[in-house]
């Protein structure tokens, strides 16, 4: 999935209470792109040299940037405020509470680059704008499945329309786990090793039940069976038992599935009437969380196996 654009409209929308921005120019500029995930202090390009100047990224005013455009007469910081607005930046933050004076918002408006003022101290607007731009320019795609959390374990559950996943869900909650996506869950690839399963904000904390309809599982079962998100750990897929060929009754040789480029354990659970399905898959997140902590219980009993195949003795 193609990733959407970060606009400077996107960045002050989806981070308004965390990063305390407040528009006070170039509002018509507000569709720019962020080019680059991170922020720049332009001191040197407002002092004269830009050969470097990274130009694609939100541009920070800070303590020391803030002084120095004060100690310049009015038309020299005319000058460097027309000649940094040139370079097409996507937008300007004030930080520490500074507003900038009247020439600097009139050369904004011209050049139509949005500027903004925020409370925060210059580091920490920094670090907090860096993280929340790490995600949203993070490869993002979907899936079509459900997704539960069970004992810090993040199951998604994958099948064909009508296989029990909504039901085996029901029941995992009902157990005390929690609800991360119902029949479509987003995904979020941070740091490029951890993918991120969430649902729609639309969505949220709502289930489709065959026979019953919409049913809001917070409202139902208490706001422990929600959880915003969580990482993907293991996925499940049901399978009709006439279509698995072969079982595997060992567990020895792992299976994967890619998803945004990581490789996701992933098993397949033959289904057919009687077998409790939300019980197979909770013993399958229990076994993961088994694995993850250094015990594989195929391979332990695989080993006893050939260590007395070796020494020649009776089983």
């Amino acid at each position: 999935m193609k990733p959407e654009p970060v606009t400077v409209k996107r960045l002050h929308e989806e981070n308004q209470e965390l990063l305390q921005l407040k528009l006070i120019a170039g509002q018509e500029g507000l569709d720019g792109v962020v080019g680059e995930p991170t922020v720049n202090r332009p001191g040197l390009a407002l002092a004269g040299f830009t050969r470097y100047f990274a130009r694609k990224r939100v541009q920070v005013i800070g303590n020391a940037e803030n002084h120095f455009l004060k100690s310049l007469d009015e038309a020299d910081r005319e000058a460097r405020y027309t000649a940094l607005f040139r370079h097409k930046i996507p937008c300007l933050v004030y930080c520490r509470g500074f507003h900038p004076d009247k020439l600097l918002l009139a050369a904004a408006e011209k050049a139509k680059v949005p500027v903004f003022i925020s409370p925060l101290i210059t580091m920490k607007f920094i670090n907090l704008a860096t993280l929340a731009m790490d995600l949203m320019f993070a490869p993002r795609g979907s899936e079509m499945g459900s997704m539960v959390d069970i004992l810090g374990i993040g199951v998604l559950i994958r099948g064909e329309s009508g296989i029990g996943k909504s039901e085996c869900v029901l029941a995992l909650i009902d157990r005390g786990y929690s609800l991360v996506a119902d029949d479509i869950t987003r995904t979020t690839l941070v740091d490029g090793r951890a993918v991120i399963g969430t649902s729609s904000e639309i969505t949220r904390n709502h289930m489709e039940i065959r026979g019953i309809g919409i049913i809001d599982v917070a409202a139902m079962f208490g706001v422990k069976s929600i959880r915003r998100e969580k990482e993907i750990d293991l996925v499940v897929t049901l399978r009709a038992w006439n279509e698995v060929p072969d079982v595997d009754r060992v567990g020895i040789e792992d299976a994967y599935r890619p998803i945004l480029g990581v490789k996701i354990p992933q098993i397949t659970i033959p289904v057919r009437p009687g077998r409790d399905l939300a019980r197979l898959i909770e013993v399958a997140a229990f076994q993961t969380k088994l694995k993850r902590s250094g015990y594989n219980a195929a391979k332990e009993l695989n080993d006893r196996l050939i260590a007395k195949m070796t020494s020649k003795r009776p089983l």
